[in-house]
């Protein structure tokens, strides 16, 4: 293997370990010692099984705020790898391995960003912080979202935050994600009465009982979107019924369903239109909602301009602003008044067999991260 930069070198150290949702594996304590070594002051915030920390350098001022995740998903069949998963490997300009671009090259992009700031820049004004979770992978309970509620408790809401998240299509720095759509599950259960096939009169089928109900769900317009975020769109995502049984009418269907909606309708409008349509159609139905998080969106401000400055600087290219994809932990930090974007590698191949990531666009990444700190911090 070549010689690799300081960047490339971290990276790989924190593929090593095998930190499938929600362990850490020792990928927070090697941070923490890089971290502590120039300066920061860092407390670590254990919920449940899922390791956090919140680590802060200076004394006043705005604070930019780094914020990512050490846990990844699971490998599936390692045979199916090229390379094992968390042996990291790098091949004609590529690193491989799970997490390289989901998301442990950012996070080794952010720390030796910060730690060329701070050699050239150790009286710095303003705050830099980092927010390092362990379970945005996961159900997301015990991560970020805690962390968040102890700064709030603790007044200490950034004004700033970047995420790290794999934001680009083809090369870094192309596409920033200034916003995310909310996400709305639900589980619907429809019941009907169980019997045989041949004595239909005696039954209740719910399949057939739901099917119009769903094909109106699955046409309908929620909403046309806006300049910043497509029109909501309405996906089912599981239907499951029956015995195993080719002559048994089946009792109850579940269903499960999820919105990714806009800003131009809530979450009371989706649920109240949602079982309006049910009613409709006269189901006898239970069905439980579950928001994973609202629609935010961070428009042009400082941190947006920043960032787009930046790449435009290192990298040549004029990013695009964008909301699609899934949804971040950035989710829990706008709420509370903080600018949030997502800057990362490519996401071409993340949570896929075969994980990887350019090594010039790591490196890039954090020239990138580097100059955003020295836009808003001097």
């Amino acid at each position: 293997m070549t010689t690799l930069s300081p960047t490339l070198e971290l990276a790989c150290e924190l593929i090593k370990r095998r930190s499938v949702t929600p362990a850490d594996e020792g990928c927070q304590q090697l941070m923490i010692e890089r971290l502590e070594a120039i300066g920061f002051c860092v407390v670590r915030l254990p919920f449940g099984d899922v390791d956090n920390f919140w680590a802060v350098r200076g004394e006043r001022g705005p604070t930019l705020c780094f914020a990512g995740h050490t846990d990844v998903v699971p490998t599936g069949p390692e045979g199916d790898w090229q390379h094992p998963p968390f042996s990291p490997h790098i091949e004609n300009g590529v690193l491989y391995g799970r997490g390289a671009a989901d998301m442990k090259g950012s996070l080794a992009a952010m720390i030796t960003a910060v730690e060329h700031f701070v050699a050239t820049q150790p009286d710095h004004p303003g705050q830099i912080a980092f927010l390092i979770t362990s379970d945005e992978e996961g159900i997301a309970t015990n991560g970020t979202v805690k962390v968040v509620q102890w700064l709030v408790d603790n007044h200490e809401i950034p004004e700033w935050c970047l995420v790290g998240e794999p934001s680009s299509t083809k090369r870094v720095g192309d596409v920033i994600k200034n916003g995310r759509r909310g996400s709305l599950g639900a589980e619907l259960v429809i019941r009907g009465i169980q019997g045989h096939v041949a004595y239909p009169q005696l039954a209740d089928n719910p399949i057939h009982k739901v099917a119009p109900a769903l094909a109106e769900l699955a046409t309908e317009s929620w909403d046309n979107g806006n300049d910043f975020f497509p029109a909501t769109s309405f996906q089912i995502s599981n239907i499951h019924s029956g015995t195993g049984a080719t002559n048994v009418i089946p009792g109850t269907v579940q269903v499960l369903f999820n919105f990714r909606f806009s800003t131009e309708v809530t979450v009371e409008q989706l649920k109240s239109r949602t079982e309006m349509i049910l009613k409709q159609h006269q189901l006898d139905y239970e069905l439980q909602w579950h928001l994973s998080g609202q629609p935010f969106l961070t428009e042009q401000g400082p941190l947006v301009e920043a960032t787009v400055a930046s790449i435009r600087e290192i990298t040549g290219i004029e990013a695009q602003l964008s909301t699609a994809g899934g949804t971040s932990d950035g989710r829990f930090i706008a709420p509370h008044g903080c600018q949030v974007v997502e800057l990362g590698p490519v996401n071409a191949t993340i949570h896929k067999v075969n994980e990887c990531a350019s090594v010039e666009d790591i490196d890039a990444l954090e020239k990138i991260y580097r100059r955003i700190l020295e836009k808003l911090l001097i």
